[in-house]
Protein backbone atom coordinates (compact mmCIF):
# COMPACT_ATOMS: atom_id res chain seq x y z
CA UNK A 1 0.00 0.00 0.00
CA UNK A 2 1.26 3.46 -0.77
CA UNK A 3 1.70 6.09 1.86
CA UNK A 4 -0.03 9.75 2.07
CA UNK A 5 3.03 10.84 0.90
CA UNK A 6 3.53 9.29 -1.79
CA UNK A 7 0.19 9.50 -3.15
CA UNK A 8 0.65 13.88 -2.17
CA UNK A 9 3.83 13.12 -4.88
CA UNK A 10 1.99 11.79 -7.72
CA UNK A 11 1.20 14.38 -10.54
CA UNK A 12 -2.24 14.57 -12.06
CA UNK A 13 -1.17 13.33 -15.22
CA UNK A 14 -0.14 10.16 -13.58
CA UNK A 15 -3.86 9.47 -12.85
CA UNK A 16 -4.90 7.57 -16.80
CA UNK A 17 -7.23 9.24 -18.65
CA UNK A 18 -7.02 12.56 -17.00
CA UNK A 19 -4.97 15.74 -18.61
CA UNK A 20 -5.26 15.50 -22.31
CA UNK A 21 -8.21 16.72 -22.89
CA UNK A 22 -8.95 20.03 -25.25
CA UNK A 23 -9.84 22.98 -23.94
CA UNK A 24 -13.25 23.26 -25.61
CA UNK A 25 -14.07 19.63 -24.15
CA UNK A 26 -12.90 21.29 -20.81
CA UNK A 27 -15.37 24.25 -21.03
CA UNK A 28 -18.38 21.85 -22.56
CA UNK A 29 -17.91 19.51 -19.29
CA UNK A 30 -17.98 22.39 -17.42
CA UNK A 31 -21.43 24.12 -18.84
CA UNK A 32 -22.53 20.49 -18.38
CA UNK A 33 -22.05 19.94 -15.03
CA UNK A 34 -23.31 23.67 -14.14
CA UNK A 35 -26.38 23.02 -15.86
CA UNK A 36 -26.63 19.34 -14.35
CA UNK A 37 -26.59 20.58 -10.96
CA UNK A 38 -29.29 23.32 -11.54
CA UNK A 39 -31.98 20.73 -13.41
CA UNK A 40 -31.27 18.36 -10.26
CA UNK A 41 -32.17 21.59 -7.91
CA UNK A 42 -35.18 22.35 -9.89
CA UNK A 43 -36.12 18.36 -9.72
CA UNK A 44 -35.19 18.05 -6.03
CA UNK A 45 -37.28 20.69 -4.66
CA UNK A 46 -40.40 19.42 -6.50
CA UNK A 47 -39.25 15.91 -5.63
CA UNK A 48 -39.21 16.52 -1.99
CA UNK A 49 -42.43 18.52 -1.59
CA UNK A 50 -43.94 15.84 -3.84
CA UNK A 51 -43.06 13.59 -1.62
CA UNK A 52 -43.53 14.92 1.52
CA UNK A 53 -47.12 15.63 0.24
CA UNK A 54 -47.90 12.08 -0.45
CA UNK A 55 -46.40 11.13 3.55
CA UNK A 56 -48.80 13.93 5.03
CA UNK A 57 -51.84 12.34 2.69
CA UNK A 58 -51.89 15.77 0.77
CA UNK A 59 -51.45 16.51 -3.05
CA UNK A 60 -48.34 18.80 -3.05
CA UNK A 61 -47.71 21.29 -6.10
CA UNK A 62 -50.45 20.91 -9.11
CA UNK A 63 -50.97 24.57 -10.37
CA UNK A 64 -47.75 25.36 -12.00
CA UNK A 65 -46.63 23.10 -15.24
CA UNK A 66 -48.19 19.86 -15.86
CA UNK A 67 -48.80 18.26 -12.68
CA UNK A 68 -46.52 20.52 -11.13
CA UNK A 69 -43.73 20.19 -12.36
CA UNK A 70 -42.50 23.66 -12.88
CA UNK A 71 -43.54 24.58 -9.14
CA UNK A 72 -39.66 25.20 -8.39
CA UNK A 73 -39.06 27.17 -11.44
CA UNK A 74 -41.96 29.69 -10.75
CA UNK A 75 -40.55 29.97 -7.34
CA UNK A 76 -37.08 31.13 -8.41
CA UNK A 77 -38.72 33.61 -10.75
CA UNK A 78 -40.43 34.61 -7.77
CA UNK A 79 -37.59 35.16 -5.66
CA UNK A 80 -35.50 36.82 -8.37
CA UNK A 81 -37.95 39.63 -8.73
CA UNK A 82 -38.77 40.07 -5.27
CA UNK A 83 -37.56 43.51 -4.48
CA UNK A 84 -34.34 43.45 -2.07
CA UNK A 85 -34.43 44.51 1.49
CA UNK A 86 -31.32 45.49 3.30
CA UNK A 87 -31.16 46.33 6.91
CA UNK A 88 -29.28 49.34 8.10
CA UNK A 89 -26.93 47.81 10.27
CA UNK A 90 -25.57 45.12 7.72
CA UNK A 91 -21.67 44.96 6.64
CA UNK A 92 -22.85 45.57 3.06
CA UNK A 93 -19.42 44.38 1.39
CA UNK A 94 -19.96 41.09 3.73
CA UNK A 95 -23.66 40.77 3.56
CA UNK A 96 -23.15 41.04 -0.38
CA UNK A 97 -20.59 38.79 -0.74
CA UNK A 98 -21.45 35.71 1.77
CA UNK A 99 -24.52 34.21 -0.06
CA UNK A 100 -21.85 33.75 -3.33
CA UNK A 101 -19.44 32.29 -0.75
CA UNK A 102 -21.68 30.09 0.11
CA UNK A 103 -22.87 28.88 -3.81
CA UNK A 104 -19.58 28.95 -5.64
CA UNK A 105 -18.00 26.18 -3.41
CA UNK A 106 -20.81 24.02 -3.74
CA UNK A 107 -20.86 24.18 -8.15
CA UNK A 108 -16.83 23.27 -7.46
CA UNK A 109 -17.28 19.82 -5.76
CA UNK A 110 -18.87 18.06 -8.68
CA UNK A 111 -15.37 18.38 -10.59
CA UNK A 112 -13.86 15.52 -9.37
CA UNK A 113 -17.01 13.58 -9.33
CA UNK A 114 -16.93 10.56 -11.57
CA UNK A 115 -20.02 10.42 -13.76
CA UNK A 116 -19.23 7.22 -16.37
CA UNK A 117 -16.49 5.78 -18.20
CA UNK A 118 -14.80 6.80 -20.66
CA UNK A 119 -16.59 7.69 -23.90
CA UNK A 120 -16.52 9.66 -26.88
CA UNK A 121 -17.70 12.88 -27.59
CA UNK A 122 -17.35 14.24 -31.08
CA UNK A 123 -14.68 12.13 -31.78
CA UNK A 124 -12.57 12.62 -28.66
CA UNK A 125 -12.67 9.78 -25.97
CA UNK A 126 -12.44 11.22 -22.87
CA UNK A 127 -14.09 9.82 -18.80
CA UNK A 128 -17.23 11.32 -17.96
CA UNK A 129 -15.35 13.16 -14.92
CA UNK A 130 -14.02 16.79 -15.51
CA UNK A 131 -10.88 16.34 -13.52
CA UNK A 132 -8.98 14.02 -11.07
CA UNK A 133 -6.24 14.22 -8.80
CA UNK A 134 -4.21 11.71 -6.02
CA UNK A 135 -6.08 13.58 -3.23
CA UNK A 136 -9.48 14.25 -5.11
CA UNK A 137 -11.63 13.56 -1.76
CA UNK A 138 -9.51 15.58 0.67
CA UNK A 139 -10.19 18.45 -1.99
CA UNK A 140 -13.66 17.65 -1.61
CA UNK A 141 -13.80 18.26 2.26
CA UNK A 142 -11.97 20.99 1.69
CA UNK A 143 -14.18 22.89 -0.71
CA UNK A 144 -16.99 22.01 1.48
CA UNK A 145 -14.96 23.67 4.70
CA UNK A 146 -15.19 27.20 2.63
CA UNK A 147 -18.99 26.70 2.08
CA UNK A 148 -19.43 27.47 5.66
CA UNK A 149 -17.66 30.60 5.61
CA UNK A 150 -20.97 31.95 3.36
CA UNK A 151 -23.05 31.02 6.34
CA UNK A 152 -20.89 31.99 9.25
CA UNK A 153 -20.20 35.47 7.28
CA UNK A 154 -24.15 36.01 6.41
CA UNK A 155 -25.07 35.24 9.72
CA UNK A 156 -21.83 37.78 11.19
CA UNK A 157 -22.73 40.74 8.35
CA UNK A 158 -26.65 40.86 9.13
CA UNK A 159 -25.81 43.38 12.26
CA UNK A 160 -28.95 40.63 13.66
CA UNK A 161 -28.99 38.65 16.76
CA UNK A 162 -30.66 35.56 15.75
CA UNK A 163 -28.75 35.61 11.99
CA UNK A 164 -25.43 35.93 14.71
CA UNK A 165 -26.76 32.88 16.14
CA UNK A 166 -27.60 30.71 13.42
CA UNK A 167 -24.66 31.56 12.41
CA UNK A 168 -22.57 30.37 15.74
CA UNK A 169 -24.51 27.12 15.66
CA UNK A 170 -23.59 26.40 12.22
CA UNK A 171 -19.71 26.74 12.77
CA UNK A 172 -20.08 24.19 15.59
CA UNK A 173 -21.90 21.77 13.46
CA UNK A 174 -19.71 21.59 10.26
CA UNK A 175 -16.83 21.26 12.77
CA UNK A 176 -17.81 18.71 14.56
CA UNK A 177 -19.72 16.75 11.48
CA UNK A 178 -17.30 16.86 9.37
CA UNK A 179 -14.49 15.52 11.49
CA UNK A 180 -16.84 12.45 11.55
CA UNK A 181 -17.47 12.47 7.85
CA UNK A 182 -13.88 12.61 7.23
CA UNK A 183 -13.14 9.65 9.72
CA UNK A 184 -15.85 7.55 7.76
CA UNK A 185 -13.83 7.88 4.58
CA UNK A 186 -10.45 6.71 6.05
CA UNK A 187 -11.39 3.14 5.80
CA UNK A 188 -12.34 3.38 2.24
CA UNK A 189 -8.29 4.89 1.99
CA UNK A 190 -7.47 1.97 3.36
CA UNK A 191 -9.07 -0.61 1.06
CA UNK A 192 -8.78 0.89 -2.20
CA UNK A 193 -5.10 2.44 -1.22
CA UNK A 194 -5.83 5.74 -3.02
CA UNK A 195 -7.99 9.37 -2.35
CA UNK A 196 -8.47 9.47 -6.24
CA UNK A 197 -12.37 9.31 -6.43
CA UNK A 198 -11.87 7.50 -10.13
CA UNK A 199 -9.53 4.93 -8.77
CA UNK A 200 -11.84 4.71 -5.30
CA UNK A 201 -14.88 3.32 -8.29
CA UNK A 202 -12.36 1.20 -10.04
CA UNK A 203 -11.66 -0.83 -6.83
CA UNK A 204 -15.65 -1.55 -6.28
CA UNK A 205 -15.58 -3.37 -9.41
CA UNK A 206 -16.26 -6.37 -7.24
CA UNK A 207 -17.93 -5.37 -4.64
CA UNK A 208 -19.43 -2.60 -3.40
CA UNK A 209 -17.58 -0.79 -0.12
CA UNK A 210 -20.93 -0.13 1.30
CA UNK A 211 -21.40 -3.83 2.21
CA UNK A 212 -18.03 -4.45 3.58
CA UNK A 213 -17.52 -0.84 5.17
CA UNK A 214 -20.80 -0.88 6.27
CA UNK A 215 -20.31 0.86 9.43
CA UNK A 216 -18.30 3.81 7.79
CA UNK A 217 -21.30 4.28 5.10
CA UNK A 218 -23.55 4.52 8.07
CA UNK A 219 -21.56 7.42 9.95
CA UNK A 220 -21.34 9.38 6.87
CA UNK A 221 -24.97 9.07 6.01
CA UNK A 222 -25.56 10.68 9.38
CA UNK A 223 -22.64 13.20 9.04
CA UNK A 224 -23.85 13.92 5.69
CA UNK A 225 -27.40 15.13 6.97
CA UNK A 226 -25.83 17.67 9.55
CA UNK A 227 -23.04 18.57 7.42
CA UNK A 228 -26.05 20.19 4.80
CA UNK A 229 -28.12 21.67 7.68
CA UNK A 230 -30.89 19.34 6.70
CA UNK A 231 -34.00 17.80 8.84
CA UNK A 232 -33.80 16.87 11.82
CA UNK A 233 -30.28 19.01 11.75
CA UNK A 234 -31.11 22.01 9.99
CA UNK A 235 -30.47 23.80 13.58
CA UNK A 236 -28.37 27.01 12.20
CA UNK A 237 -31.74 27.70 10.53
CA UNK A 238 -34.04 26.28 13.48
CA UNK A 239 -37.72 28.57 12.08
CA UNK A 240 -39.13 27.74 15.39
CA UNK A 241 -36.83 28.87 17.65
CA UNK A 242 -34.28 31.20 15.54
CA UNK A 243 -37.06 32.72 12.84
CA UNK A 244 -34.87 31.37 9.21
CA UNK A 245 -31.32 31.73 11.27
CA UNK A 246 -28.71 32.76 9.26
CA UNK A 247 -31.22 33.99 6.22
CA UNK A 248 -32.93 35.82 8.44
CA UNK A 249 -32.01 39.11 6.72
CA UNK A 250 -31.70 38.01 3.26
CA UNK A 251 -34.22 38.95 0.53
CA UNK A 252 -34.72 38.22 -3.23
CA UNK A 253 -31.75 36.57 -4.85
CA UNK A 254 -29.25 36.97 -2.23
CA UNK A 255 -31.62 34.05 -0.10
CA UNK A 256 -32.12 32.34 -3.16
CA UNK A 257 -28.25 31.73 -3.51
CA UNK A 258 -28.68 30.28 0.08
CA UNK A 259 -31.26 28.15 -0.65
CA UNK A 260 -29.47 27.38 -4.11
CA UNK A 261 -26.66 26.31 -2.05
CA UNK A 262 -28.46 24.28 0.34
CA UNK A 263 -30.01 22.02 -2.45
CA UNK A 264 -26.90 21.58 -4.79
CA UNK A 265 -24.96 20.57 -1.85
CA UNK A 266 -27.69 17.78 -0.91
CA UNK A 267 -26.72 16.59 -3.92
CA UNK A 268 -22.97 16.80 -3.40
CA UNK A 269 -23.08 14.62 -0.23
CA UNK A 270 -25.07 12.18 -2.26
CA UNK A 271 -23.12 12.08 -4.60
CA UNK A 272 -20.09 11.28 -2.38
CA UNK A 273 -22.28 8.64 -1.07
CA UNK A 274 -22.77 6.75 -4.36
CA UNK A 275 -18.67 7.51 -5.81
CA UNK A 276 -17.17 6.43 -1.93
CA UNK A 277 -19.52 3.23 -0.91
CA UNK A 278 -22.07 2.16 -4.03
CA UNK A 279 -19.85 1.93 -6.46
CA UNK A 280 -20.05 4.55 -8.14
CA UNK A 281 -21.44 4.75 -11.81
CA UNK A 282 -21.11 1.05 -11.91
CA UNK A 283 -24.58 -0.77 -12.39
CA UNK A 284 -26.41 -2.67 -9.78
CA UNK A 285 -26.34 -6.47 -9.47
CA UNK A 286 -27.61 -8.69 -11.44
CA UNK A 287 -27.55 -5.84 -14.37
CA UNK A 288 -24.04 -5.38 -13.92
CA UNK A 289 -24.05 -8.99 -15.14
CA UNK A 290 -26.05 -8.89 -18.22
CA UNK A 291 -24.03 -9.03 -21.63
CA UNK A 292 -20.67 -9.06 -20.03
CA UNK A 293 -21.12 -5.84 -18.02
CA UNK A 294 -22.42 -4.14 -21.27
CA UNK A 295 -24.46 -2.11 -18.94
CA UNK A 296 -21.33 -0.25 -17.22
CA UNK A 297 -19.90 0.45 -20.65
CA UNK A 298 -21.19 4.20 -22.63
CA UNK A 299 -23.64 6.14 -21.52
CA UNK A 300 -25.31 3.79 -19.37
CA UNK A 301 -23.65 4.08 -15.97
CA UNK A 302 -24.74 7.99 -16.30
CA UNK A 303 -28.14 6.46 -15.94
CA UNK A 304 -27.28 4.59 -12.64
CA UNK A 305 -25.17 7.15 -11.03
CA UNK A 306 -28.32 9.93 -10.99
CA UNK A 307 -30.52 6.79 -10.29
CA UNK A 308 -28.02 6.03 -7.06
CA UNK A 309 -28.36 10.06 -6.34
CA UNK A 310 -32.15 10.51 -6.31
CA UNK A 311 -32.37 7.36 -4.39
CA UNK A 312 -30.21 9.15 -1.46
CA UNK A 313 -31.85 11.94 -2.20
CA UNK A 314 -35.12 10.40 -0.92
CA UNK A 315 -33.50 9.64 2.01
CA UNK A 316 -33.23 13.15 3.41
CA UNK A 317 -37.10 14.02 1.78
CA UNK A 318 -37.75 10.47 4.21
CA UNK A 319 -35.99 12.15 7.37
CA UNK A 320 -37.56 15.41 6.91
CA UNK A 321 -41.27 13.91 6.53
CA UNK A 322 -40.82 11.54 9.64
CA UNK A 323 -38.29 12.74 12.33
CA UNK A 324 -38.63 16.20 14.52
CA UNK A 325 -35.69 18.64 14.89
CA UNK A 326 -33.86 17.23 18.31
CA UNK A 327 -32.48 19.91 20.70
CA UNK A 328 -28.93 20.95 19.60
CA UNK A 329 -27.50 19.73 22.62
CA UNK A 330 -28.12 16.00 21.85
CA UNK A 331 -27.43 17.15 18.29
CA UNK A 332 -23.35 17.67 19.43
CA UNK A 333 -23.38 15.32 22.10
CA UNK A 334 -24.57 12.60 19.32
CA UNK A 335 -21.61 13.74 17.12
CA UNK A 336 -18.69 14.32 19.79
CA UNK A 337 -19.84 10.98 21.95
CA UNK A 338 -20.83 8.82 19.54
CA UNK A 339 -20.37 9.14 15.70
CA UNK A 340 -16.35 9.85 16.16
CA UNK A 341 -15.44 7.57 18.79
CA UNK A 342 -16.88 4.83 17.17
CA UNK A 343 -15.26 6.16 13.70
CA UNK A 344 -12.04 5.60 15.75
CA UNK A 345 -12.46 2.42 16.69
CA UNK A 346 -13.84 1.36 13.41
CA UNK A 347 -10.55 2.59 11.78
CA UNK A 348 -8.61 0.64 13.70
CA UNK A 349 -10.36 -2.68 13.11
CA UNK A 350 -10.31 -1.89 9.58
CA UNK A 351 -6.37 -1.08 9.78
CA UNK A 352 -6.01 -4.52 11.83
CA UNK A 353 -7.82 -6.25 8.77
CA UNK A 354 -5.76 -5.11 6.24
CA UNK A 355 -2.11 -5.37 7.99
CA UNK A 356 -3.31 -9.38 8.10
CA UNK A 357 -4.48 -9.30 5.06
CA UNK A 358 -0.77 -7.93 3.51
CA UNK A 359 0.69 -10.64 6.09
CA UNK A 360 -0.74 -13.57 3.93
CA UNK A 361 -3.41 -14.36 6.84
CA UNK A 362 -6.27 -16.44 5.66
CA UNK A 363 -9.99 -14.54 5.54
CA UNK A 364 -11.53 -17.62 7.29
CA UNK A 365 -8.94 -17.12 10.02
CA UNK A 366 -9.55 -13.58 10.54
CA UNK A 367 -13.15 -13.87 10.81
CA UNK A 368 -13.48 -16.69 13.47
CA UNK A 369 -10.58 -14.85 15.56
CA UNK A 370 -12.22 -11.75 15.16
CA UNK A 371 -15.58 -13.34 15.94
CA UNK A 372 -14.48 -15.00 18.79
CA UNK A 373 -12.70 -11.65 20.01
CA UNK A 374 -16.76 -10.24 19.65
CA UNK A 375 -17.79 -12.90 21.48
CA UNK A 376 -15.74 -13.23 24.79
CA UNK A 377 -15.99 -9.16 24.36
CA UNK A 378 -20.07 -9.29 24.57
CA UNK A 379 -19.67 -12.04 27.35
CA UNK A 380 -17.68 -9.66 29.73
CA UNK A 381 -20.53 -6.92 29.31
CA UNK A 382 -23.05 -9.61 30.24
CA UNK A 383 -21.27 -10.93 33.59
CA UNK A 384 -19.76 -7.50 34.34
CA UNK A 385 -22.69 -6.23 37.24
CA UNK A 386 -24.12 -2.32 36.24
CA UNK A 387 -22.86 -0.37 38.86
CA UNK A 388 -25.41 1.67 39.99
CA UNK A 389 -24.84 5.28 42.25
CA UNK A 390 -25.02 5.46 45.84
CA UNK A 391 -27.89 7.81 46.43
CA UNK A 392 -27.63 7.46 50.52
CA UNK A 393 -26.43 10.48 52.39
CA UNK A 394 -27.42 12.72 49.35
CA UNK A 395 -28.49 16.16 50.22
CA UNK A 396 -32.05 16.79 49.58
CA UNK A 397 -33.02 18.81 46.65
CA UNK A 398 -32.38 22.25 46.56
CA UNK A 399 -35.23 24.99 46.41
CA UNK A 400 -35.25 28.01 43.54
CA UNK A 401 -37.35 30.50 43.23
CA UNK A 402 -37.23 30.51 39.50
CA UNK A 403 -38.84 33.58 38.54
CA UNK A 404 -36.87 35.82 40.22
CA UNK A 405 -35.32 37.07 37.36
CA UNK A 406 -38.83 38.21 35.75
CA UNK A 407 -38.61 35.12 33.65
CA UNK A 408 -39.75 31.83 34.75
CA UNK A 409 -37.27 29.10 33.96
CA UNK A 410 -37.63 24.97 34.46
CA UNK A 411 -35.77 23.79 37.41
CA UNK A 412 -32.20 22.42 37.05
CA UNK A 413 -31.79 18.76 38.01
CA UNK A 414 -32.03 18.56 42.05
CA UNK A 415 -34.21 21.33 42.10
CA UNK A 416 -37.54 22.64 43.26
CA UNK A 417 -39.69 25.27 42.67
CA UNK A 418 -40.74 27.66 45.11
CA UNK A 419 -42.48 29.48 43.63
CA UNK A 420 -44.74 26.51 41.81
CA UNK A 421 -45.17 25.17 45.05
CA UNK A 422 -46.49 28.52 46.56
CA UNK A 423 -49.16 28.33 42.94
CA UNK A 424 -50.49 25.47 44.05
CA UNK A 425 -50.94 25.88 47.41
CA UNK A 426 -52.87 29.68 46.53
CA UNK A 427 -56.24 28.02 45.41
CA UNK A 428 -56.70 25.25 48.02
CA UNK A 429 -56.41 28.79 50.76
CA UNK A 430 -58.75 30.66 48.17
CA UNK A 431 -61.36 27.71 48.88
CA UNK A 432 -60.98 27.46 52.19
CA UNK A 433 -61.84 30.84 52.46
CA UNK A 434 -65.22 30.40 50.75
CA UNK A 435 -66.25 27.56 52.51
CA UNK A 436 -65.79 29.38 56.21
CA UNK A 437 -67.83 31.77 54.20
Amino acid sequence: MRSLSQLALQTADEIPGFGDDPWWLVLLKSVAIFVLLLLLTLFNIVYERKAVARMQHRVGPNRTGPWGTLQSLADGMKLILKETITPRNVDRVVYILAPVIAAVPAFMIFAVIPLGPEVSIFGVRTPLQLTDTPVAVLLVLAIASVGVYGIVLGGWSSGSTYPLLGGIRSTAQVISYEIAMGLSWVAVFLFAGSMSTSQIVDAQERIWYAVVLLPSFAVYLISMVGETNRAPFDLPEAEGELVAGFMTEYSSVKYMMFFLAEYINMVNVSAIAVTLFLGGWRAPWPISAIGDGYFNTGWWPLLWFLAKVILLVFVYIWLRGTLPRIRYDQFMRFGWKVLIPVSLGWILVVAAMRLAFNEGLERRDILIWGGAFVAVMLLVSLLVPERKPDLRGAAPPAEADLTAGGHPVPPMPGQESVAGRVQAAEPSAAGEERLNA
